[in-house]
This record gives structure tokens, C-alpha cells and sequence, in this order.
């Protein structure tokens, strides 16, 4: 029986690499759409086939949509990465509209449409809440990060006209090893410097990158399942909680607090949005569909992070 195909644009990310791993793994035949042969090749080798795209259109890769189980677009500049000046902001949005147009001209194209497409997105939708308790059907929020993720979640709203099944992904912090906001996290505690950010009473929705890559997949399989889902472990935390985690799996002190205002010199407009404030998000879709998180608690997540690492 002939493998069912599976195209990841943004495939050499912090998450699109363990998909590709996961989905490989399984019996997939994955494509990962980049624009750095050399990059994907060296990640995957032969499990994976690395496929050029210029980040804006299907032109060398819309063929192998036609007939595929699933497209993935996980495609985007790197939010974390610098400070958000105009330019950044810029490259921030263009970047996750152009793939998200690419997809839909690919799909377009196909005479035999794609299964699926899963459009990521992120938690930051909804802007920051305080300590209300959030799920699927809560209204989007206010600021720059809301604003880019409501538009990259319409970037391929198109293909449900086109008969396709679309699932959108509001991923929350995703902890994994190499990547993504966990280093960062535990680097300050190695030094014995760790402690709370800001406050420490933002909501710190996280995912851990096993029930991460194991949703989507569960997604890309249940053909009965579309529309948004919270990709959130069901217990989020407080940041101070997060914190007071760490520090007991490492047996080291959390301590000392780092002001907000340090955050602000240091980050600017992105401190307030995505390190300063947070979401309490729940995963109510994921439960309704008897998803089985791996690790639905921080400890549990944190002891198998930072013991094997």
C-alpha cells in the first residue's frame, strides 16, 4: 500500500523537526518545504525528502499536493528571536501570510485536494486575559501578537471553500529539548540566578513537545475532527509555579525575581506580550476528543525534560 504523503512547510523549525521525526517514524512519506536543501538534508537525511520552496509561492512544490493526505504549515519568522521593530514586525506578518497563501494556491491547484490542511497558530490570539479561563470559543484579544495570529489563521481559511478539512493549531509554550523558550527557562537556575519573571503571576499555558507532535498527528488522522483546537497541556501554571518546578527538579533556589521593568529595556514591546502577560488556556476540544496527553502536569514534563537532558 502506497504511503500517505505529508508536506511540513517550516519542517526545519523547533517543532516541524520532531513532527517530521514523529511522522516519519510512523510510515509517512513527508516532505519538508525549505528554502535550506542543505539544512533539511543534514536534519533528516533519507527519512525525510527535502523539497526547495521560496517561502511566497507553490511553484516548485504545489505538484505534490495533488494527492496528499496532509499539508502542515508550521511557516513563519521566528517571533522570539530580536526585538519587534518595524521591519521585524513586518517579516513577522508577511512571512506567515505568504505560506499561508502559497498553501492555498497549492491546494487550488491539486485535482485531487489534500485531505487536510493544519494551519498553526498560537495561544497569543487571545491576548493577554488576567486570570480568566479560556478555551476554543473565546473572542481574540488585542495587540500586535493577536492581531498576526488572527491573520495567520485566515491565511488559509480558502480551503475549506476548496472542500478541504482544516484544523487550526493554538499551540501554547511548547517545552522540548534545542529549542523554543525551555533553555531559557532553566539556563538562569543552572547558575543559581533563577527566579520568577515580572510579577510571576502571568498564566503560562505549555505544551510538552511529545503531546505537541502528538496532537497534531491525532488531528491529521481523526477525519471527523476540524476548526480550532488549544494545543495546551490541561494544567496550565502560573509563571512563579513554572518556576518553583524547575528549581525542585534541579535543586536549585528560585530566588531572584527579574523586574519588569529589565524585561522591558531588554525586549521592548515583545516583554509585555509574551513574557510579562499570558493566557489561561484550556485544551477543552483536545479533551472533548479523548486526546491522552502524555504529560498533562508541569512536574511530571519537567522531570522528563530536564533528567534525560
Amino acid at each position: 500500500m502506497d504511503k500517505k504523503r505529508v508536506l511540513i512547510a517550516g519542517a526545519t523549525g523547533f517543532v516541524g523537526r520532531a513532527l517530521a521525526g514523529e511522522l516519519a517514524s510512523a510510515g509517512y512519506e513527508v516532505a519538508a518545504l525549505t528554502r535550506n536543501i542543505a539544512k533539511s538534508t543534514r536534519l533528516f537525511g533519507k527519512d525525510v525528502q527535502s523539497v526547495f520552496w521560496d517561502g511566497r509561492t507553490a511553484d516548485s512544490w504545489g505538484s505534490l499536493a495533488d494527492g496528499a493526505h496532509a499539508i502542515i504549515n508550521l511557516a513563519g519568522d521566528n517571533l522570539a528571536e530580536g526585538r519587534w521593530t518595524k521591519a521585524k514586525k513586518n517579516r513577522i506578518l508577511k512571512s506567515r501570510l505568504d505560506a499561508g497563501a502559497a498553501v492555498c494556491g497549492a491546494v487550488r491547484g491539486a485535482r485531487q485536494k489534500p485531505k487536510v490542511v493544519v494551519q498553526a497558530s498560537a495561544v497569543g490570539f487571545y491576548g493577554p486575559r488576567g486570570d480568566e479561563e479560556i478555551d476554543e470559543s473565546s473572542s481574540a484579544g488585542l495587540g500586535f501578537l493577536a492581531d498576526v495570529v488572527r491573520a495567520w489563521e485566515d491565511s488559509t481559511r480558502e480551503v475549506e471553500a476548496l472542500g478541504v478539512r482544516r484544523v487550526v493549531i493554538r499551540s501554547g509554550l511548547v517545552l522540548g529539548r534545542g529549542g523554543g523558550v525551555f533553555p531559557r527557562l532553566v539556563l538562569p537556575f543552572k547558575i543559581f540566578a533563577g527566579g520568577p519573571l515580572g510579577s510571576g503571576r502571568q498564566w503560562f499555558s505549555w505544551v510538552h513537545m511529545s503531546d505537541e507532535v502528538g496532537a497534531i498527528r491525532f488531528l491529521v488522522e481523526r477525519e471527523s475532527l476540524g476548526g480550532v483546537f488549544n494545543l495546551t497541556a490541561p494544567n496550565p501554571l502560573e509563571e512563579k509555579d513554572i518556576c518553583r518546578a524547575i528549581g525542585k527538579v534541579l535543586r536549585r533556589p528560585c530566588w531572584l525575581p527579574v523586574p519588569a521593568f529589565v524585561l522591558k529595556l531588554l525586549f521592548g514591546e515583545k516583554a509585555k506580550e509574551t513574557i510579562l502577560e499570558g493566557q489561561r488556556v484550556f485544551p477543552r476540544r483536545l479533551a472533548e476528543a479523548a486526546f491522552a496527553f502524555r504529560y498533562p502536569d508541569a512536574d511530571a514534563a519537567l522531570a522528563e525534560l530536564l533528567l534525560k537532558s
